[in-house]
């Protein structure tokens, strides 16, 4: 029997095993929302903008592991979900992205709500499709939900002329995909292999920088198996966070612009760096040419196009993270015979005197609410058993910095696109992943504005997604560049003389607004919030003042940091530890 396409499309997604997707209707995807409407086994959620909906589809997706969902209307419903495609693509996330498109008679010519979404998005999707055939539509699905969650996982957007989805035709499901022009490489080479594990038993200083690709890859176990075999201290990215324990005593921390001092020590003194499913971001390298300088550096990835694309490479790996280090870890159990025991010792007690010599600090001595003391409450009160969302700026290194993320797919953050807004609607997606779990979203005042709309989504769901706003009345990174390098000049910075009440919004929306406004208040609102049924806004009346430090100027090695302003007793101290 031949069904039209709209119910092709349910068909499949139901058997890709999709369960939610995050939408918004418009005229020419009516015949899709028409059949959702006695769905029983797809649910809609209803997002407030197209933008909050493909970032709820992201948050789902780097929770959960499974590729994000959403639908969207044609034109400017097309539009919008842009910065979440392209927020999706430069972290790799898996995503398959509907957008409805006019009849394909009108294709061409301009007609009401239509935009060329294929063409506008063919630079940050992994692959795309316009529809042009209903007999087409299964298989296009299919190959679409391949495509985005193997290999290098990425969003694929697909494009539905309405005259598609109201088309009949047989409904029939591929078994497989096999794609002539698609064939990720999943085994590393093993002459490669064995060359990086002799490299890495001979080091005398190796550093492990880990990224977002162990955690795509799903490779933790292994890679916490190669450093405690190796007895090598492990760096990770802002998208590696929880790739690798960071309260592991061979964890660094994060590298680069905000990152540990030790951290960027150890990688400037290094003799062997081993990146694993990383793309030597500038974030992380600071300045190319002076960035480890005295290191051989192994590199594994399953895209081909991240290696030697920004620094050199002595042994390259194109694979999957998981299947090469367990060839790794065999080869270095079975075949490599040198013992590197001895020599470890005098390089880890380096890295614990860098540690020593410059701890994550801030100061402490104040009933002022310092966003770090916020952090590290959080962390104390959850024991890093929450879901971390994160905005974009001051907040997201914070949150870095001092979150002890111990545990793969417990960080959401927009760490390649760096999108203000993302934190949100990802912390909803993550919530409808894990309705059990606490999800938390660290937002700056200036960042929770962009989708402060997806507060109904929340409240209409019954989500306990908790927001934590580091409210310090500035867009507080563009500020603190201001304050170093343009003389304090606060230029459309300064957002107090408008802020708007977020205890207040919250309330109007239906959720709970708690503030604290001193240091004293902060743990009795965090434990109020954590106790409610019910989404919370927490606003946090932080230093104004307070920076992120330390901090790598532009242009500069990630050796070439700059500290927070030390008060003469924490100058004591740090005298008295050196």
């Amino acid at each position: 029997m031949k069904i039209s396409g709209a119910e092709i499309f349910i068909e499949s997604l139901k058997k890709e095993g999709v369960k939610y997707i995050f939408g918004y209707p418009g005229g020419v995807v009516l015949n899709i929302f028409d059949f959702l409407h006695d769905e029983k086994d797809l649910q809609l959620i209803l997002t407030r903008h197209e933008q909050g909906a493909v970032h709820a589809a992201d948050g789902f997706a780097r929770a959960s592991g499974k590729a994000g969902v959403a639908l969207v209307t044609s034109g400017p419903g097309a539009t919008n979900t842009v910065t979440g495609i392209a927020t999706a693509s430069m972290d790799s996330i898996p995503l398959v992205v509907f957008s409805g498109q006019v009849p394909t008679l009108l294709i061409g010519n301009d007609a009401f709500q239509e935009a060329d979404i294929v063409g506008i998005t063919r630079p940050c999707t992994k692959y795309n499709y316009l529809v042009k055939d209903v007999k087409d539509l299964a298989a296009i699905i299919k190959e679409a939900f391949y495509i985005a969650t193997t290999g290098r996982p990425g969003p694929v957007l697909i494009d539905l002329p309405k005259d598609v989805t109201s088309a009949k035709a047989d409904f029939v499901w591929p078994d497989t995909v096999d794609m002539r022009t698609y064939k990720p490489t999943y085994e590393g080479n093993r002459y490669m292999i064995n060359q990086a594990a002799h490299m890495i038993a001979k080091a005398k200083k190796p550093v492990i920088i880990a990224g977002g690709g162990v955690i795509s890859s799903g490779a933790s176990k292994e890679l916490k198996e190669l450093a405690e075999h190796t007895d090598i201290p492990v760096t990770m990215t802002l998208m590696g966070l929880g790739a690798f324990p960071g309260s592991h005593k061979l964890s660094l921390g994060m590298p680069g612009m905000h990152g540990t001092y030790f951290a960027n020590k150890a990688i400037q003194e290094s003799d062997l760096l081993v990146a694993v499913g990383m793309r030597f971001d500038d974030r992380v390298t600071g300045k190319i040419s002076a960035f480890a300088p005295n290191a051989k550096i192994v590199h594994i990835d399953i895209d081909p196009t991240s290696i030697r694309k920004n620094v050199r490479v002595d042994v390259p790996i194109v694979g999957d993270v998981k299947k090469v280090l367990q060839t790794m870890n065999k080869v270095l159990k079975e075949e490599v015979k040198e013992q590197w025991g001895e020599v470890r010792k005098a390089w880890l007690k380096q890295i614990n005197a860098w540690k020593t010599e410059r701890p994550m600090s801030y100061e402490k001595d104040t009933d002022i609410i310092k966003p770090q003391y916020v952090i590290e409450k959080i962390h104390e009160l959850t024991k890093g058993d929450a879901i971390i969302a994160t905005e974009v700026g001051q907040n997201q290194m914070w949150t870095a910095q001092f979150y002890k993320f111990d545990k793969p797919r417990t960080l959401l953050t927009s760490g390649g696109l760096g999108t203000m807004g993302y934190g949100f609607p990802a912390a909803i997606g993550a919530q409808f992943a894990f309705p059990n779990k606490l999800v938390i979203d660290v937002a700056g005042d200036g960042s929770i504005q962009m989708n402060i709309q997806e507060l109904a989504t929340a409240v209409i769901n019954k989500l306990p997604v908790k927001v934590a706003i580091l409210n310090n009345r500035f867009l507080g990174m563009v500020r603190q560049w201001q304050e170093l390098f343009y003389q304090e000049r606060y230029a459309h910075t300064k957002l107090e003389e408008t802020i708007p009440d977020f205890v207040k919004i919250a309330e109007a929306y239906g959720a709970v607004g708690l503030r604290a406004t001193k240091r004293s208040e902060v743990e009795p609102v965090l434990k109020e919030a954590f106790s409610i049924k019910k989404t919370v806004f927490m606003d946090f009346v932080i230093d104004w003042k307070e920076k992120v430090y330390p901090m790598v100027p532009a242009g500069a090695a990630i050796d070439e940091m700059l500290f927070r302003e030390e008060t003469k007793k924490s100058e004591k101290k740090l005298k008295a530890v050196k």
